[in-house]
């Protein structure tokens, strides 16, 4: 089980710049939880923190522990909600973590698209529940969706290509036939679904702007002088204007497919 992410650094203000839409899933997830009254909950992927809080505030009885790699994420979650009896955070990557004992609830929103191995990896995470516990993920499915397709020609046409190249492109997510398969046999319920958003941006260049934040790190970080990192970004976000063109009253319409699975075991 290996991360398709490079040690790149995370910049929460750069991604919480469209903090409103990224967290929509999250909260839709969160509403499909069928239990009550959880003990320990797990935030694998916590990122800046805010869904670990919500989970900490829906569950008052729950210990709530944020994992995250990301040092950046997790000072960020430090320094806006702090420690608490009830609400933790640990440094950890997914591949290597296993918790001290069986838990009640693991929740993890968009982050396992950056872990490979995904017919071991869920049924390690469903090893980690107690009986009856729930396992709910909510991850990217919009790896051809033009603004990654586009991602990846840019990086292909350019003076930056050769440095490019070995930047890893793809991303593990299956589809909904596989995660049927790998979870069912743990599984007293599961529930699969799909959920286009259509998210409604504004300012310039917003679809690159939010994937300067998540898909278009590994890309930025590779080019290691500012000037050919401007010129990537610049070239990508011109060619995505045609591909997500503003409207008439100046905002961008962003189509982002997701899907989510809730498992009781």
């Amino acid at each position: 089980m290996t991360n398709v992410l490079e040690q790149v650094p995370w910049n929460p203000g750069q991604y919480g710049k469209f903090a409103h839409e990224r967290n929509r899933p999250a909260m839709d997830l969160m509403a499909r939880i069928p239990v009550a009254n959880p003990g320990q909950i797990i935030d694998l992927g916590c990122g800046a923190g805010h869904q670990a809080t919500a989970l900490a505030d829906r569950f008052p009885m729950a210990r709530v522990l944020g994992i995250d790699s990301s040092a950046e994420m997790l000072e960020q979650a430090r320094s806006t909600y702090g420690d608490r009896d009830r609400l933790q955070w640990r440094a950890a990557q997914v591949e290597t973590f296993t918790p001290d004992t069986p838990v009640d609830l693991i929740f993890s929103n968009a982050a396992l698209q950056w872990v490979g191995g995904h017919e071991t990896l869920f049924p390690r995470l469903v090893s980690w529940l107690n009986p009856g516990g729930v396992l709910a993920v909510q991850i990217p499915d919009n790896f051809d969706a033009p603004s990654h397709r586009i991602m990846r020609e840019t990086a292909d046409n350019g003076p930056w290509a050769a440095r490019l190249a070995g930047v890893r492109r793809g991303m593990p997510v299956r589809d909904a036939a596989f995660y049927y398969g790998v979870l069912a046999p743990h599984a007293q319920q599961l529930d699969i679904w799909e959920t286009t958003y259509i998210h409604v941006l504004a300012g310039r260049d917003p679809v690159a702007e939010w994937t300067k934040s998540t898909g278009l790190r590994p890309f930025l970080s590779a080019l290691a002088d500012d000037a050919a990192r401007d010129a990537f970004y610049d070239d990508y976000a011109a060619r995505l204007r045609d591909a997500y063109p503003s409207e008439p009253d100046g905002h961008t319409l962003f189509p982002f497919r997701r899907m989510f699975m809730v498992a009781v075991i």
